[in-house]
This record gives structure tokens, sequence and C-alpha cells, in this order.
């Protein structure tokens, strides 16, 4: 058998130049192809704005942010209503864990007739499933802006609780305000309530700086160490014995903390009991708050 005589494909120009077109077109068109398949890929819908400049601006920003304040300018206090909304009404304002509810008189009711003094120490120390200070720190929010919180929220459900004492300059100043803070004929207990803002501003605004250091020079001779610190910090509350802390050279009220061991009413002073905070909340070294400790103890002996 003969076999059959083997042809080219192309035979004439014209496909000659076909073949030629092809072999270039082909390929870019799945180039092509690829390219657009890729980029679908990573498209959105139509009307979103995901890939917005603010949007990606938004997704990169840094988690935190440094904030530079001036240490010698006057410090600006927010106001009840806006510590509510920053910080309280994420539980304040639906109830949520057993919180009493924003101007529900029902849920307030038991809380106002424990007083304000009772309801500003509750903020700052915690209860049940709030912590202190509603999770914020002194740095965050001071304890007079608690207490304006406080206040707007008892006020704005049935409370009629004066407006706290914003700190003044120094505690000196705070604790000498708190007698003229109740107008007069005002009742004993908005009297005491105004003392107890007036002391808790006073130890909002304790001057660190002023507290002797450790190793000082006022440290040597603890007996005016002591009464140093007693005039610069303790006073704010000792002075006329707001918060429930022993008045200076009252006998009656210091017995029965001077039944326990000195070393037990050191503790007490160096790290808080009650509504008083560490150290009354400065920075001394622990000699000189157990020499201001002192210093009030001999005031009764």
């Amino acid at each position: 058998m003969r076999e059959a005589p083997h042809g080219a494909p192309i035979k004439t120009p014209a496909q000659l130049v076909a073949a030629i077109i092809a072999g270039f077109a082909v390929p870019i068109v799945i180039i092509v192809l690829l390219a657009v398949y890729v980029d679908n890929s990573t498209r959105t819908g139509a009307g979103t704005d995901s890939l917005s400049e603010a949007e990606v601006t938004a997704r990169i920003k840094p988690l935190a942010q440094v904030e530079i304040r001036d240490a010698n300018a006057p410090r600006v206090y927010k106001s009840g209503e806006e510590v509510y909304k920053a910080v309280c009404s994420a539980c304040h304002a639906s109830g949520t864990a057993g919180a009493p509810k924003f101007t529900n008189t029902a849920d307030w009711a038991p809380r106002i007739a424990q007083g304000f003094d009772t309801l500003w120490h509750t903020a700052l120390a915690g209860k049940g499933a709030m912590p202190p200070r509603g999770g914020t720190s002194p740095d965050d929010y001071s304890d007079f802006e608690i207490a304006r919180a406080v206040a707007y929220m008892a006020n704005n459900s049935g409370a009629s609780f004066p407006e706290p004492a914003q700190p003044a300059a120094g505690p000196a100043a705070a604790s000498g305000a708190a007698a003229a803070a109740a107008p007069a004929g005002a009742s004993d207990a908005g009297a005491a309530q105004a003392q107890a803002a007036a002391a808790m501003a006073a130890m909002a605004s304790v001057p660190q700086a002023a507290v002797p250091a450790a190793g000082g020079a006022q440290s040597a001779d603890a007996s005016q160490a002591g009464k140093a610190l007693y005039q610069q910090v303790c006073q704010a509350c000792h002075a006329a014995g707001v918060l429930n802390a022993p008045k200076f050279g009252d006998k009656e009220a210091w017995a029965p903390r001077l039944k326990e061991p000195m070393d037990t009413v050191y503790n007490y002073a160096l790290h808080g009991k009650g509504a008083m905070p560490p150290k009354g909340g400065s920075s001394a070294s622990d000699a000189d708050v157990k020499a201001a400790v002192d210093y009030m103890v001999s005031a009764v002996k």
C-alpha cells in the first residue's frame, strides 16, 4: 500500500498571516483575562467605601496615642453628665448587671436613702459587678469628677443632692471651704455632704511634690516631719472629722483605733481604709506617714 502524501496546514499566504496574528493575539487575550480575574477577587461591592482614604486611615491608625499635657495648666474638670456618658452609661443606661437604671426612681430610691457619702464611696470602691471608679483610674477621672457623676445620676433619679464642691488650689483651702459649702439654714445632712465633697476634693488635689521624700532633710526630725505631713495632707479629713475620719484631738473618736496595736494603725494609714486612700493620696515615705500618725496620736494622749 502507498502512504498518503503529507501536506502543510498553511497553504496560502492568507492562512500564514492569520496564523501569525493568532499567535500574538491569543496570548494577549489570555493575559488580559487573567488580570481581570485576579483584580475581581479584591474588588468590593458597589456603593461601599471600605477602600476610601478615611476608612483605610482608620484601620491602620495606632492602637495607642500619646497625649501631652501641660502639668502646670489648671485642670478642667468634666461635668457629671460628661463622666456619666463616657463611663457610667455602659451599665446604668440599661441597668446591666444589677446597676440601678438611670432615671429609674424605684431602682435609685433605696440607694439615695443611704446618702451621698455612701453612694460616692461605693462608686470609688466598687460594689458587686461594678469595679472601683467604674473601671477607670484617678488619672482618667478625679474623685471630684466621680462625685459629680454620682450626683448627676442620683439627682436625675429622684435625689436632690447639692453639686459637689470643686477642688481648691490645695488641700488646706479645700478643707477650709467645708464649713462654707453649706448655705445658711441648710440641714445637717446637707452640711455633711458638703464637708465630704470638700474633703474628697482635697484628697484629689494633694500636692505630691510638697510632701517630704524619704531621706530628705525634713525627715531627720520625725516629729516635725509628721506635723508637716499632717498639715499638707491629713488635715483635709482629720481636722473636721469628715468621711468618718477620727477628728484631730478627739480622744473619744481615736479611742477605738488606739485599742489596736500601733502596727495596725500604721497599716491603715499606709494602705488605706474605707474612704481614705493609701498614704492619704500622697507620695510620702512610709516613715513620714508613720510620723504623721504619731503626731495625731500624741494629740489625744
